[in-house]
């Protein structure tokens, strides 16, 4: 793997056809999680601000799609890295861009869901500081999740 940083990299708002080339590059990000029916242009459309890609010479690195509630909470609905660019600081990265979007929305908290035996996602979100708890049949019955949340008034660092 290649030394990839935000050297030769920008952070932008996505546009429907950033969202098709995650889609058809999906294992990249994904692996073998089908996760395409979530990647919805809705979002894209309605919330552009909130709804970013990392872009370097070498395409797509990753992307964060989410938006910001009326109750002032900034929703991460997707974030993903391509998989040779782990471990630079992307997530990172595209979450700090994330929550100065959403704050600049009024936003006053960051708030994410997995599967509770996402073990990369767990891990992820608890270093940058968000409080994880297991909500029973938070999707439907039998169907529990991790959620994640974070105060803004302190930065991503």
């Amino acid at each position: 793997m290649g030394e990839l940083g935000k050297r030769d990299e920008i952070v932008r708002q996505a546009t429907v056809r950033d969202l098709h080339e995650v889609i058809d590059d999906h294992a990249r990000y994904w692996g073998e999680r089908d996760l395409r029916s979530l990647h919805v242009c809705a979002l894209v459309h309605e919330f552009p601000e909130t709804s970013l890609v990392a872009v370097g010479d070498d395409g797509i690195r990753g992307y964060i799609l989410g938006f910001v509630t009326p109750a002032r909470v900034a929703y991460a609905h997707l974030i993903a890295t391509r998989d040779d660019t782990r471990g630079t600081g992307l997530g990172r990265r595209l979450y700090t861009a994330f929550a100065t979007a959403a704050s600049q929305q009024g936003a006053v908290q960051l708030k994410a869901i997995t599967s509770p035996t996402n073990e990369g996602s767990i891990s992820f979100h608890r270093s940058l500081d968000f409080e994880a708890r297991l909500i029973e049949d938070y999707d439907g019955p039998g169907q529990p999740r991790m959620v994640f949340t974070r105060d803004l008034s302190q930065p991503l660092s």
